[in-house]
C-alpha cells in the first residue's frame, strides 16, 4: 500500500495523470492483500512514468 502512494505522488510530481484501481477490493477479499493494486496512465504517459519511476528505483513488474 506504501509503495502505491508512493509510485502515485512521483508519478503526480512529474505530472503524469494516473487512477489506481482495486483499491476497494480488500473488502471483498477479506483484507487478505490476494488482489494486489494497478496503477494505470494513459498510453501517452507511459514512457515518460515508466522513465521516471526507474530514474525513482522502481523497476516496473509487468512489460
Amino acid at each position: 500500500m506504501v509503495l502505491v502512494s508512493f509510485i502515485e505522488a512521483i508519478l503526480k510530481e512529474h505530472h503524469i495523470t494516473c487512477i489506481v484501481l482495486d483499491t476497494h477490493m480488500s473488502v471483498v477479499e477479506g483484507s487478505l492483500g490476494i488482489l494486489p493494486r494497478r496503477i494505470m496512465v494513459d498510453a501517452d504517459d507511459l514512457l515518460q512514468g515508466r522513465r521516471v519511476l526507474e530514474e525513482a528505483g522502481i523497476s516496473s513488474a509487468s512489460g
